[in-house]
């Protein structure tokens, strides 16, 4: 398994307008039906995450971004059997 250096990630999204913040969630844990005002970011480090857009469904790989478009209705949910570590990221308006 490939290292992901959060580092690097936080950098990199920076330098395109997001924050970066890590988020942990235990086996089984799920959010429903979030909306942001901003688009958001989401890239897995650790464990087996589902990530619902719009009613379709993302099993991003560990290290594979995801976009949230802004106003979009999404949920996450740790379908694996470990705990799940998750990058997050908002885009910063000026």
């Amino acid at each position: 398994m490939c290292e992901i250096n959060r580092v690097t990630i936080a950098k990199r999204w920076a330098e395109r307008g997001f924050s970066c913040g890590l988020w942990v969630d235990p086996s089984g844990q799920g959010w429903e039906d979030f909306v942001h005002d901003v688009d958001e970011l989401v890239m897995v480090l650790e464990g087996e995450m589902e990530f619902e857009i719009e009613g379709e469904v993302h099993r991003p790989s560990i290290g594979e971004e995801l976009f949230i478009p802004a106003q979009a209705i999404h949920s996450s949910r740790n379908i694996g059997g470990t705990t799940a570590r998750w990058l997050y990221g908002y885009k910063i308006l000026m």
